[in-house]
């Protein structure tokens, strides 16, 4: 007990004087926290900031999103990918409206729609100080270099700001390679360090093989307009979101230029994908023109997004 007292002690004390500058800390809105957290699922905190703060200024709290249409909110979305996230988000602000206030116990957080364990504890802990701990990636190495404590580590009196320490303490010092042992407040108690294993901690499941695949995608225009289909709601993935046509679409349409290619990966799979301009006669089913000034109010799939990039590079490039 008198250990688990004193690394609480130690890693408050560190997050206190150490813990980074980011939007959503320092508030108790349970909303801000959902969207933070959410957002944060397999994404990089870089990644996430400027999404976090543009969402916000669309979407400042649930009823707002509750009432939107599902494609401003993908458009939005666009480019921070794994967008069952987002339509999850909007069901729980319709939730939240149908209730009439934010849920405020661990059980009702976690009934949301995509909000599992970690999710739920996060914002309770943050918003409401209730003591519910979590455990996401960053904490798992944590707890598993520091050692298998048996006493209830969770601090009762700030489990909010205990949770996201150990989450700071993961995600700055407690690094998965060359963790930065020399600042961490917990060294003296780290039982992984003390034998020398840290670098082995936790002990990782072998990763499947990625799945390696080619993609032709064909940029058709006319003035001001550009080929695209919607991808239909009943698809797996990406539904909803406007794409570019794949070769496979167009059988009749005349390839007539390379505008180069890139890379692309999806969980595991790792796409090489080639983009051509190509001359099309007619659209086929299922696809239209879309006018160039409609395309920012759109969600558009990444791979979309990068195609048009290369072809707007590469369109500068021959002009100068």
């Amino acid at each position: 007990m008198l250990r688990s007292r004193v690394l609480r002690k130690r890693l408050l004390e560190w997050y206190d004087r150490a813990q980074r500058e980011l939007p959503w800390r320092g508030t108790r809105d349970p909303w801000r926290i959902l969207l933070s957290e959410v957002m944060l699922q397999q994404t990089r905190v870089a990644a996430v900031i400027p999404y976090y703060e543009r969402f916000l200024v669309r979407f400042p709290d649930a009823r707002t999103l509750a009432d939107a249409p599902e494609e401003e909110l993908l458009a939005l979305w666009s480019g921070l990918g794994y967008y069952s996230r987002a339509r999850n988000l909007q069901r729980s602000a319709r939730a939240i409206v149908e209730c009439g206030e934010f849920p405020r116990s661990f059980e009702a957080i976690r009934s949301l729609p995509g909000v599992g364990d970690y999710t739920a504890a996060a914002v309770a802990s943050i918003a409401f100080d209730l003591p519910h701990a979590v455990l996401d990636g960053n904490v798992v190495r944590v707890l598993s270099r520091l050692t298998a404590e048996q006493g209830d580590v969770l601090d009762k009196r700030r489990p909010g700001d205990f949770n996201q320490a150990l989450m700071e303490l993961g995600a700055t010092v407690c690094l998965p390679r060359n963790p930065q042992c020399m600042l961490c407040p917990l060294l003296a108690q780290c039982a992984a360090h003390a034998a020398g294993i840290e670098a082995q901690l936790p002990v990782k499941l072998r990763a499947r093989d990625m799945v390696r695949e080619r993609i032709v995608l064909c940029l058709a225009e006319r003035p001001g307009r550009v080929l695209m289909r919607r991808r239909p709601a009943g698809e797996v993935r990406l539904a909803g979101f406007w794409e570019l046509p794949e070769a496979a679409h167009l059988r009749t349409a005349q390839r007539t230029e390379m505008l180069g290619q890139f890379r692309h990966s999806i969980t595991r799979h790792d796409y090489s994908v080639e983009v051509w301009r190509a001359k099309v006669n007619k659209a086929p089913a299922g696809f239209r023109w879309v006018s160039r000034e409609e395309m920012p109010r759109l969600p558009l799939t990444t791979m979309a997004r990068k195609a048009l990039a290369l072809a707007g590079r590469k369109a500068a490039s021959e002009v100068d």
